[in-house]
């Protein structure tokens, strides 16, 4: 059996170490974070959990559909199409 050079194992071994930590952090770490946080906001607000959690996934579907209707129109790529157009319009 042949080993690796001793750069490649430390290599390595930083990887499943980082992995490791990734896994804590979103698996243990992130959630308990997020419930965390929505607690605090709620007892900020004055408010229930619950309410905090339907008002946030409202304001993520009003954003969203903003988003889909007007701001395609607001598109910098789109709008300087558009200035271009018009400027050539006037020439």
């Amino acid at each position: 059996m042949r080993l690796r050079p001793a750069h490649l194992r430390s290599r390595q071994e930083m990887t499943m170490i980082a992995l490791l930590l990734y896994r804590t952090v979103a698996d243990h770490i992130l959630p308990w974070a997020v419930t965390f946080a929505t607690r605090m906001l709620a007892r900020g607000l004055n408010m229930p959990e619950p309410l905090v959690h339907s008002t946030g996934d409202y304001v993520v579907a009003q954003v969203t559909a903003f988003e889909h209707s007007v701001g395609r129109s607001l598109c910098p790529v789109r709008l300087t199409r558009l200035l271009r157009a018009w400027w050539r319009g006037l020439r």
